[in-house]
């Protein structure tokens, strides 16, 4: 690993997940996520990248899927602070709150873990540019909602125009 990249957490399935500075100047502890599976290459995720695996995984546990949705929205989205440092800390993310959705493991491309801990960096990433910030929370609420696919893939796709 470069330099250049910091490994937060090692998921499951030996996905690392890393970030490296960001280049934004809302704030100095700016960073991006990325990630790189066992034998691939460095990857940056975006939203629509978990929103498709939340999908897949509600194609085979719609309970499961929408309760892991409110985990990510109360108990995430909600509590989760700034980055007060670089490289940024996990402040929420713990083993045993991917024990309660492993069954959705069977399901989607991304184990739990996996989408816990980007779904948190990605979280503080926005707390940490744009305090006041809603895109993450108005995208969950929008699948959890079970808008329809046009306005999910907006929200998830949208670039500040």
């Amino acid at each position: 690993m470069s330099e250049k990249y910091h490994k937060i957490y090692i998921a499951s399935d030996g996905t690392e997940v890393i970030v490296s500075r960001g280049s934004k100047h809302q704030s100095p502890y700016d960073f991006r996520v990325h990630y790189r599976s066992p034998g691939k290459r460095v990857r940056t995720p975006k939203h629509i990248h978990l929103i498709i695996d939340l999908y897949l995984k509600m194609c085979g546990d719609e309970k499961n899927t929408l309760k892991l949705v409110d985990h990510i929205l109360n108990n995430i989205i909600r509590k989760v602070k700034p980055a007060v440092g670089f490289p940024p800390k996990l402040q929420i993310f713990e083993l045993g709150h991917v024990r309660k959705f492993e069954m959705l493991n069977k399901f989607g491309e991304y184990p739990v873990d996996f989408l816990l801990v980007v779904s948190e960096l990605i979280m503080i990433q926005e707390k940490t540019n744009y305090p006041n910030g809603t895109l993450n929370l108005e995208l969950f609420r929008k699948f959890r909602d079970k808008a329809g696919i046009f306005e999910v893939v907006s929200a998830a796709t949208f670039r500040g125009r």
